[in-house]
């Protein structure tokens, strides 16, 4: 049995993980960073953000060609080299892989491949193949991250039934796919198969695809969605899931498909995710969970063991690589002694579907929910000169504002590059900034991000490019 005497070791190498190591290290601390994986990246890197990313630009790809035809531009029909997309995604990871790798060589991060376990508040014991190493710690950061969940109904042991992690592997491409989940993965793993060719049918429990996420954006997306989905039943649920010889056959319940029984080459179950808190010596440590599982935190990530703290995933919220990130910051400050806590006033979100949604700070669903007084100020791409040049014009830049003070306390974008252009609405709030300092802010012209000065405009009715209520 080996032995290491770090200051800090951090259990998981994803988007939290990773980050608060090389943190650290800079900080001064001596760090192990323990992961499963053989080189950091986390779930977000090998099997998650990034190939799916990946995979829709080459969705992506295919739909440029599609749509070029409406403006006298035709390709012919695309062949699909299915090993060749394949190996361009897997050479997409290994380098962002290889690079981490390489990062944590340099900040003299000591990087131990295995599961990790607590014996106690100072000592992580890590298994791997048949070797046991012990680290001795001062401060432990748990970020373990997430899993998909599958429903206790709908377990069976079957090949035609993918989570997530195997859709991403795109072992095959099925004629026909049942995707059972309305929400991000769903909406945006339909738009990787459908655009491959498959036929897809969404099944979604809620009343809407994306719940929660403001209407007005989610129809411009469902408009376009129907050209790589076949059917969308929402309020319907999968009843049972039944192998055949060449696929399953899926009993449906809802008002478009009241117990009807359908066969499909392959489902796809994205209908959530649950903590990774199992097997970690947390029950012995006595350390809180919420109702829901997840590790209980305050706002400096500390658990209710005092020099063990949890990021990411594991500890709730939203579920989001880039929220994980920076409360890795939080956590290391903290350990260092910094006055540094967990508030921030919001997170971005965004949905890679074609076209993307994105929003942050309060969304118009939750204010009006909530009773808040707030302004809606919206410019449609219809009248954005770059949008229609770029075939683009069903978009929406839509702005959240309070009302008598007119400070920004949200947004929502629908249509292409909607994930580029959030970020400026992002910052917008997190300065406190009013409609009319996003209406004097100069925009290039013609260009996107120019909708969001316009959306500010309309709410004073100045817009030159669209006549609009406030």
């Amino acid at each position: 049995m080996s032995s290491l005497s770090p200051h800090i070791v951090i259990l998981g190498a994803g988007p939290g993980g990773y980050p608060a190591a090389f943190l650290a290290s800079e900080m001064g601390m001596k760090v192990t960073l323990v992961d499963l994986e053989s080189q950091p990246g986390g779930v977000c890197l090998h099997y998650g953000c990034i190939p799916s990313k990946a995979l829709l630009h080459a969705a992506h790809s295919l739909h440029v060609a599609h749509e070029a035809a409406s403006f006298g531009i035709h390709f012919p029909s695309p062949e699909i080299n299915l090993d060749k997309l394949r190996s361009w995604k897997d050479t997409v990871i290994s380098r962002l892989t290889r690079g981490l790798s390489q990062i944590a060589k340099a900040r003299d991060v000591t990087f131990v491949q295995g599961r990790g376990r607590f014996l106690d508040d100072q000592t992580l014991r890590v298994v791997a193949r048949d070797e046991l190493t012990d680290i001795k710690f001062d401060y432990a950061v748990v970020a373990t991250g997430s899993r998909p969940v599958l429903p206790e109904n709908l377990r069976l042991d079957s090949d035609y039934i993918w989570d997530s992690t195997e859709a991403l592997s795109i072992p095959e491409i099925p004629d026909s796919l049942l995707v059972v989940g309305g929400g991000y993965v769903g909406l945006e793993m339909s738009g990787v198969y459908g655009a491959l060719g498959s036929r897809i049918t969404i099944v979604e429990a809620a009343n809407a695809l994306l719940p929660g996420v403001d209407s007005d954006l989610v129809d411009v997306m469902a408009l376009q969605l129907g050209d790589c989905v076949e059917n969308i039943w929402l309020n319907t649920t999968v009843s049972t899931l039944v192998e055949t010889t060449d696929g399953i056959i899926a009993t449906l319940s809802g008002p478009d498909a009241n117990l009807v029984e359908i066969p499909f080459d392959r489902v796809l179950m994205s209908v959530g995710r649950e903590p990774n808190v199992e097997n970690l010596g947390l029950q012995e440590l006595e350390i809180e969970l919420t109702d829901s599982g997840f590790i209980q935190t305050d706002k400096q990530k500390r658990t209710s063991v005092s020099n063990i703290f949890a990021i990411g995933d594991v500890t709730g919220g939203v579920m989001l690589a880039h929220k994980a990130s920076h409360e890795a910051r939080v956590a290391i400050e903290a350990i260092a002694g910094l006055p540094s806590e967990w508030e921030p006033p919001v997170i971005p979100a965004v949905v890679f579907t074609e076209p993307e949604i994105a929003w942050t700070g309060i969304t118009e669903t939750d204010a009006r929910r909530l009773g808040l007084d707030v302004e809606i100020s919206k410019f449609p791409w219809s009248s954005s000169g770059r949008a229609i040049t770029s075939n683009l014009s069903g978009g929406l830049t839509k702005i959240i504002s309070e009302s008598g003070t007119e400070r920004i306390v949200g947004a929502g974008i629908v249509g292409r590059g909607a994930s580029e252009l959030i970020g400026e609405a992002t910052l917008a709030i997190e300065m406190a900034a009013r409609l009319q300092d996003l209406k004097l802010t100069v925009h290039p012209h013609p260009t996107l991000s120019e909708t969001l000065m316009e959306a500010s405009e309309i709410f004073f009715g100045t817009s030159p490019h669209h006549i609009g209520r406030r």
